[in-house]
């Protein structure tokens, strides 16, 4: 398929491509390509709300399940330093429940597989875990002077768009106040069997911290993992190279970390969905205890996937990246003036609303403050919207309220059918 020119992409697909990067960066290719990293990396310097992810990899060791308490405390080390010394809002989230609590109960990996009795020792396991972790956080940072706390989430918190604003404004209110929340998927619940699930927003914590990053409009977020950046091959092997800034590289995927659910695929989808939402996101080593200021100094450090030039609203992310097509409560079929219409939204940031003159056919019985599918007069999907009216109102159609708004431009994403 050719390539479609930047200016004719639909504003979301525009976002997720302008997030692969403004600016290449090679390294001996002059210096405006390095300015160019330099200022992209600035910006994650200079970055006001942020968000840091740790995984099982970094909190626990290897596959013992043994808190490595050093690299937590440099962790907390860290965190004080933005904090109190940067006055950055920082939000974390930690994975790590589960494989602590195999060690606290004498389990392993096999007993806590996907068979019945191994989802209950999963999620007995993940209590366990999560006590030890919570409490070990909530004693390092209050030595330190700081305040957090604990935010358990479920795939229904960014499923359901209500519970998603109030969990996005939760997090908001307690990151403006200083207190750092820290955030993990309540697997005591759902035994993690969510993660795999089709309708799923989120199959592992590197992309709950993308989706959160863009929920609450940070500037940056830091994915510490255990490798030193995204490389074009697995790092193991001879002659694999570290890609400074991620531009749609072609990249050997290897094997999934020790303890953990994400590999890196995992990082670099999570990565690209932070970028889209407006997020500068980088890939690092979480082992050396210094990375995530040198990080935030705007250090030439890992992975750097720079953020879209246009940030969505919170609704316009969540229809693209949370929302599934099994979520979705019907859909409107518009006019062909109407897409063509619309879909010039990705030339300028004004779009006109969709109004109820250019709805052809609806389908489901859909209501009100309904996420729903868009779809052109031959039925092929072109976005997505949170439509303002219920289908009955749409089906009866009086003439004096064709001009009435079903949806407003902010409500709304256009994804062609390939990019949904």
């Amino acid at each position: 398929m050719a390539s479609m020119p930047m200016n004719r992409m639909p504003l979301l697909a525009r976002a997720a491509a302008a997030a692969a990067g403004p600016a290449r960066y090679h390294r001996g290719r002059g210096l405006a390509s390095a300015a160019a990293h330099q200022r992209m990396r600035a910006k994650v310097r200079d970055a006001e709300r942020i968000v840091i992810k740790v995984g099982t990899a970094v909190v626990a060791h290897g596959g013992t399940g043994t808190l490595a308490v050093s690299r937590l405390g440099g962790l907390v080390e860290q965190i004080r330093e933005l904090s109190q010394d940067q006055r950055k809002q920082i939000l974390l989230v930690s994975s790590g429940a589960v494989g602590l609590g195999r060690g606290q109960l004498g389990m392993t990996p096999a007993d806590t597989t996907d068979s019945p009795s191994g989802l209950i020792n999963r999620q007995a396991c993940a209590a366990t875990g999560q006590a030890l972790l919570m409490g070990t956080y909530t004693s390092m940072m209050g030595a330190l002077g700081l305040e957090c706390a604990q935010v358990l989430i479920t795939q229904h918190d960014f499923i359901c768009p209500q519970r998603y604003g109030r969990l996005t404004a939760t997090l908001e209110t307690l990151a403006l106040r200083g207190i750092i929340p820290i955030i993990n998927e309540n697997d005591v619940v759902t035994g993690g069997t969510e993660l795999d699930a089709p309708e799923g927003a989120f199959s592992d914590n590197d992309m709950l911290s993308a989706l959160v990053a863009a929920g609450v409009q940070a500037d940056a977020v830091a994915m510490m993992t255990d490798v030193d950046a995204v490389f074009d091959k697995p790092p193991t092997e001879t002659g694999a190279k570290r890609i400074a800034v991620f531009d749609k590289q072609q990249v050997a995927i290897g094997a999934k970390s020790e303890g953990g659910r994400g590999g890196m695929a995992s990082k670099i989808l999570a990565a690209q969905t932070a970028a889209a939402g407006g997020v500068h996101a980088v890939v690092a080593n979480g082992y050396d205890l210094a990375n995530i200021s040198r990080i935030f100094a705007g250090s030439d450090l890992g992975t750097l996937f720079p953020a879209s030039m246009y940030r969505p609203s919170k609704l316009q992310h969540w229809l693209a990246h949370a929302a599934k097509p099994t979520n979705l409560q019907g859909s409107v079929t518009v006019s062909k003036a109407a897409a063509a219409r619309l879909a010039r939204m990705c030339e300028t940031t004004e779009a006109p609303p969709l109004t109820m003159a250019d709805i052809l056919a609806t389908h489901g019985n859909f209501g009100s403050n309904s996420a729903i599918e868009i779809t052109d007069d031959e039925g092929a999907p072109i976005g997505r919207g949170m439509v303002q009216l219920a289908a009955a109102d749409l089906d009866s159609r009086p003439r004096a309220l064709l001009s009435t708004h079903v949806m407003r431009p902010t409500d709304m994403v256009f994804m062609p059918a390939t990019a949904q």
